[in-house]
């Protein structure tokens, strides 16, 4: 399929490189192909969201959320094929392309129904006749930058706030994922978004900084890499500019002795492999009370061992491919660094030989039991179906160990005491905590993000995304005279 930038409501060529959307499962299968926004053409589309803005700003919220609604059911419509198509350019397993899909019309939805809710407060003054209003206002131009991993869920929860809240959008989605980025920027122009309001241009790391560089742009929203982010965070900071960030994750996941260990390795496996361990919230660190240790790592060893990994089209397949080669290439020299600094392989650890696995971007499954928490792999995100484990010697310790990492976005405790699982809420020091589920996973009507080497500025989802779309105006209301 070809692939076009969408400025100002025409789907324009790019003027720039051509590329290409390989099947990650399949490399040598193109899936799309197309052509990067030259800089005229990302200077046009932000010339288009700054002309489109007042406009957009001054339709009733109502309108607004009557396109978001309009192209929540375009997308469900075409949820399953939709859904396999993420799948042959992301590589997750077709169940979770479709549900993806779907949870991107629900993200929609929830921002659709945020006309019928508040849309600022009332306070009470001292001085007489005089009411004290806040009000809110969408902050202009918002630039969107998103990535590989969820290429129409997260889009989704950062473009319907900003669209709800009368923003106007520039776009630019990962290049490794541009179809799904076509399809959402499609359901939406078919809904019937104005002209201007939301421009989509594919390119690379130039496109992204010409966006953030930009006076036009008067908020980056931004997900991807930690090294990546601490970058646009200090840009931002430069240019004065408001900036959202999420970024990388290493999350622990906490088995204490009285867990019910069955449950717990599910779950464990279950936040370690789905979408083959790319997502931020995936857990990649395991730390387990030493009276169960032994059980538990091998009831999560086994369960590893017994996925079913290969092409994530077909029937059954629990596990697909990574994203990329590069992807492949740095998982399995995390790997092999780890086993190198005394880590020992429970489950998988060494590339696939040969056959299909070889050929396609494949990652087995990985148990890794540590040594330690000196090892690079306790710091370094690998974004990978890996996992290493650790020893505690009871819940204080274990609570430490969890906190001992830069970053701070998720985590998830197993046991049956209430009391420990509510000085895991006070102590473990995450934006995202999960008690007896897996460490992934969020809804969009409650806040998401996290602290740390993790996140940076306003919390996304659920209202906290107003926090950033919009900013108040405090009106001193009074009678005249």
């Amino acid at each position: 399929m070809d692939l076009l930038n969408l400025v100002n409501g025409r789907w324009i060529e790019g003027s720039g490189d051509p590329f290409t959307d390989a099947n990650p499962a399949r490399p040598a299968q193109i899936v799309a192909r197309g052509h990067f926004a030259g800089a005229d053409e990302v200077e046009a589309a932000i010339g288009a969201a700054a002309q489109a803005a007042p406009g957009w700003a001054a339709t009733p919220h109502h309108a607004r959320a009557a396109v978001l609604t309009g192209a929540a059911e375009i997308i469900e419509r075409n949820a399953e094929a939709w859904g396999r198509e993420l799948t042959s350019e992301e590589g997750k397993t077709l169940p979770e392309g479709v549900a993806e899909v779907r949870g991107a019309a629900r993200i929609l939805r929830y921002y659709a129904s945020e006309a019928d809710r508040d849309s600022g407060e009332i306070y009470a003054s001292p001085r007489p006749g005089e009411r004290l209003l806040v009000v809110r206002r969408p902050i202009g131009v918002a630039g969107v930058i998103t990535p590989f991993n969820f290429p129409i869920a997260i889009p989704a929860w950062k473009i319907g706030p900003a669209l709800t809240y009368g923003n106007t959008v520039v776009w630019k989605p990962s290049s490794l994922v541009p179809l799904l980025a076509y399809r959402l920027a499609r359901a939406l122009v078919d809904a019937g978004l104005p002209d201007g309001v939301l421009n989509l241009v594919y390119g690379e790391a130039e496109a992204g900084a010409a966006i953030i560089e930009h006076p036009g742009v008067h908020a980056v929203s931004f997900t991807g890499s930690t090294a990546v982010g601490r970058a646009v965070i200090a840009r931002c900071g430069e240019l004065a500019k408001p900036v959202q960030t999420e970024m990388g994750g290493k999350n622990a996941a906490v088995v204490l002795a009285d867990a019910d260990l069955d449950h717990a390795a599910e779950q464990i496996c279950a936040g370690a492999f789905r979408s083959t361990g790319q997502k931020c919230t995936a857990t990649s660190r395991l730390i387990v009370e030493a009276d169960v240790a032994d059980e538990i790592l091998d009831k999560v060893a086994r369960r590893a061992e017994s996925l079913v990994v290969g092409d994530p089209l077909d029937a059954g397949v629990e596990m697909g491919p990574l994203v990329s080669g590069g992807a492949r290439e740095r998982v399995a020299a995390g790997v092999s660094r780890a086993l190198g600094q005394g880590a020992t392989a429970l489950a998988g650890g060494t590339p696939y030989p040969d056959g299909d696995l070889a050929t396609g971007w494949f990652a087995p499954p990985t148990v890794l039991d540590l040594p330690g928490t000196g090892l690079d792999f306790w710091r370094d995100e690998l974004f990978g179906p890996v996992v290493g484990a650790v020893r505690a010697s009871g819940p204080d310790e274990a609570l430490r160990l969890a906190n001992l990492s830069d970053h701070g976005l998720s985590a998830a405790i197993f046991t049956r005491d209430l009391g420990v699982a509510l000085q895991a809420v006070d102590h473990l020091d995450v934006g995202v905590l999960h008690v007896n589920s897996e460490s992934a996973g969020t809804f969009p009507w409650v806040p998401f993000g996290g602290r740390g080497l993790s996140g940076y500025g306003p919390k996304e989802q659920g209202r906290a995304a107003r926090e950033f779309f919009t900013h108040t105006v405090t009106v001193y209301l009074g009678a005249p005279g």
